[in-house]
């Protein structure tokens, strides 16, 4: 494909899935007081420091959440707060070690354990209330450099559709706030409803794109245990994927825009080929009521994230290159910080200087308003 180089004066590298480290004081300090004892807050324990979190049974430790650039051996589950890099938790540093990355801006997720015990938290009001306070607290961090930053509200699901519409107005014309993650739909379930398009066309009203990050989850979090995290990150996307296209989502919707963090992009052309398959021998009798192929929908509507994914990178054509986003997962276990330029050079020898730009910069770009 012909891709136009960038001018020289914009943005060169956008992680467009980076994190947080949540300070301990986070929800303490923003709560209303009749749920201050119930808010998650951080422990000792002879290991080290953990969350503890209303409905989760295990402390959850961050280490490996706060670990990038750390020699292999010293990367552990169990630490102390206050030895964790600061950039996690105060946007003056996070801006040095992004520039000690050659990073020009991020994309800022919340920790995946952490947001999806809120997440899959009954309770409405307290539900509601954490959602706020983290909401609030993201939009001070990205509003210290909103051109650096990509801040990104966690959409409450426990109210009702109008709540998350209520929560979109409150908080995304704040500085550097670009969009929203989504932990379940709306409706406060893993299935879509008919009321989950007040929020979809209030996202596609405002031009904000919808943030999945790894997948869709109703269960409360767990301790890391002893087996390989990551290779199946990918598992839960086509599933969405196809319920959002086969509910109608994007014929109601055509200027809504999906992203997948962290769930790479391999995968995309078999999905694409295997749903058109089947949509074509059933759609005479099932009479899906679809105006294009699914295949269609995907290619104009989704967009993925990836840290290492060298197989996609070759089958790009077949993903679409205006759908690839590199993401540095900073600071996490996946990152290279401080060297993800070495990385990207090694993984991106095959790809034109027009590519490149699309997939480190270009997409993120367009997608979050940088």
């Amino acid at each position: 494909m012909l891709v136009k180089l960038r001018p020289l004066d914009e943005y060169r590298l956008i992680s467009a899935d980076s994190h947080v480290n949540e300070p301990p004081s986070l929800w303490r300090d923003r709560v209303p007081a009749a749920l201050r004892d119930r808010a998650p807050r951080i422990e000792h324990f002879d290991e080290g420091d953990a969350w503890v979190i209303e409905g989760v049974h295990d402390p959850i430790n961050f280490g490996m959440n706060a670990c990038a650039g750390l020699e292999p051996e010293a990367m552990k589950g169990w630490v102390r707060f206050e030895d964790i890099r600061a950039g996690g938790y105060d946007p003056a540093a996070r801006l040095d070690e992004m520039d000690r990355d050659g990073v020009d801006a991020e994309v800022l997720y919340p920790t995946p354990r952490l947001s999806a015990a809120i997440i899959a938290n009954r309770d409405a009001e307290y539900h509601l209330a954490m959602v706020k306070a983290y909401n609030d607290w993201i939009s001070e961090f990205v509003a210290h450099a909103p051109g650096r930053f990509g801040g990104l509200a966690i959409l409450p699901n426990r109210g009702g559709a109008a709540e998350s519409v209520a929560e979109i107005d409150r908080v995304l014309d704040r500085p550097g706030m670009r969009g929203v993650v989504m932990g379940c739909y709306p409706n406060g379930t893993l299935s879509i409803e008919p009321e989950d398009d007040q929020v979809w066309g209030a996202l596609a009203e405002r031009g904000v794109p919808l943030g999945i990050h790894v997948s869709l989850t109703q269960t409360m979090p767990a301790a890391h245990r002893s087996h390989l995290p990551g290779y199946g990150r990918f598992f839960d996307a086509p599933n969405r994927m196809i319920e959002l296209v086969m509910a109608g989502v994007f014929d109601r919707f055509p200027r809504l825009n999906v992203v997948f963090a962290e769930v790479d992009f391999g995968w995309v052309p078999y999905v694409k080929e295997q749903i058109d398959n089947n949509y074509f021998r059933l759609d005479p009798v099932s009479r899906f009521g679809l105006r294009k192929p699914p295949s269609e929908y995907i290619a104009e509507h989704f967009h993925y994230g990836y840290m290492t994914d060298t197989f996609g990178l070759r089958v790009r054509d077949d993903v679409g290159v205006d759908r690839i986003l590199w993401s540095n997962d900073y600071p996490h276990i996946s990152a290279d910080w401080p060297y993800s330029w070495r990385t990207i050079q090694a993984s991106m020898s095959g790809l034109s200087p027009g590519e490149k730009h699309l997939i480190l910069a270009g997409n993120a770009a367009r997608l979050y308003g940088f």
